[in-house]
């Protein structure tokens, strides 16, 4: 099973608790746990959160999302209290909310359409995500939870599903079907069908560690699929890992980890040594994760790094010399297959023109594409496209700030000299 961390608030520091994990052991968790979240600064900072996931991916960790999303009653931003994530909806909204083409079922599929450029951009990254929405949906605690029945919870996240999937087209999400540790007699009342479930997982707040009984109960609802520990308190023991094999990964709870009521250091460093935990770099994934070399690409003249405009991850961003600063905007992944990708996009010749002075931009990543292909020389420092047989130069050998990037005939001159990420 793989060792998993959740990172929530701020989305403008979406690692500060795998770091903490790695402080503690020395190892990187093999799943790294995001939020799109609701609080007016971390919904601003969600490209921070997702170009995170993206470098947590292509470093060989895992993605698991979640969202605590406002309701559509409301605004984009909430907070926490009544009238945000713990608010509730009357009955006569909730049919309202689960009836195809009323107000408010086409409101919530606008929230949902919030999140979409950044499931796409994560797709076309090739970022597969655990993807858990309406999660706990068995207890009452938010306003999408707690309704048993067809016309209930599950109803709701099977309205996401089909929008998400079938309405948007999206093929990277692995639907991850979430309960809590109560009733568990019941979550058949709550389970919206196998064609609408990839992973069944259990939140274990109640109790400190799921029982043999909870243990049992997922297995009999997943039917032969898989079944996971989506949140935890307490880091899951050796001894409790070997009685309950099959859980596929477990996730501590952002500042859980390092609560005493919960854990100690010595408890997680014994979990994430156990036999059958996986840590990052202990696992690989055909074609995906791990497989490429990650961080800054910097010019030997300038010392300053590569960076994709105002973070901007549109196709056709200007790509530019900037004073590094660690940001997503200049975190590089050199792959295997010659692409070298940042915010999801790949490094790209505009239009694959063969000429001098031809600038280079970010793109959607098209595998096979010769415009995004480059070649490194590490003798001499040269990022070379091979359509062009021109090396990757900063403008007119300027070291400024905004220094625009272009092809130009190769002439060993240090502006067209880069150190890659080791």
């Amino acid at each position: 099973m793989l060792s998993g961390q959740h990172n929530r608030e701020p989305n403008s520091d979406p690692t500060r608790y795998t770091r903490l994990a790695q402080g503690i052991t020395g190892q990187t968790p093999g799943l790294w746990g995001g939020d799109f979240l609701f609080l007016p600064a971390d919904v601003g900072a969600r490209q921070t959160m997702v170009s995170e996931a993206i470098r947590q991916w292509q470093a060989g960790s895992v993605v698991a999302l979640t969202w605590h999303l406002c309701p559509p009653t409301i605004g984009a931003t909430c907070g926490w209290d009544t009238g945000g994530i713990l608010g509730d909806l009357t009955s006569a909204q909730w049919t309202e909310l689960i009836t195809d083409g009323t107000n408010l079922n086409n409101r919530f599929k606008q929230r949902l359409d919030e999140a979409v450029p950044y499931l796409r951009q994560l797709q076309n990254a090739g970022v597969p995500v655990l993807w858990r929405p309406i999660h706990e949906m068995n207890e009452g605690w938010s306003w999408w939870g707690g309704r048993p029945g067809a016309n209930g919870s599950r109803r709701l996240y099977q309205i996401a599903h089909d929008f998400l999937t079938g309405t948007r087209g999206l093929t990277n999400l692995v639907w991850v079907w979430n309960v809590k540790d109560v009733n568990m007699g019941s979550l058949g009342d709550y389970w919206p069908g196998a064609s609408y479930v990839d992973i069944a997982s259990l939140d274990v707040w109640v109790k400190m560690e799921p029982s043999a009984s909870d243990y049992q109960a997922m297995l009999g609802v997943a039917g032969g699929k898989p079944i996971a520990l989506a949140e935890v308190g307490r880091v899951p023991s050796p001894a409790l890992m070997n009685a309950q094999p099959r859980w596929a990964w477990w996730m501590v709870w952002a500042e859980w980890l390092t609560d005493p009521a919960y854990n100690t250091n010595a408890a997680v460093q014994s979990s994430y040594f156990a036999p059958r935990v996986l840590n990052r770099g202990e696992f690989s994934i055909p074609g995906g994760g791990g497989g490429a070399r990650t961080g800054p690409v910097t010019g030997v003249a300038s010392g300053k790094c590569a960076d994709v405009a105002a973070s901007n991850p549109a196709n056709g961003t200007q790509v530019q010399l900037w004073t590094c600063n660690g940001t997503g905007a200049q975190i590089w992944a050199v792959g295997a297959d010659g692409t070298v990708r940042a915010l999801g996009k790949c490094l790209d010749v505009n239009g694959g023109v063969n000429a001098n002075g031809t600038r280079v931009q970010i793109w959607d990543c098209i595998s096979g594409n010769p415009n995004q292909q480059w070649t490194y020389s590490t003798g001499a420092r040269t990022l070379v496209n091979p359509l062009t047989g021109r090396c990757l130069d900063a403008t007119g050998q300027f070291t400024a700030d905004g220094t625009p990037l272009q092809i130009w005939a190769c002439n060993g001159q240090t502006n067209q000299q880069w150190n890659l990420p080791a």
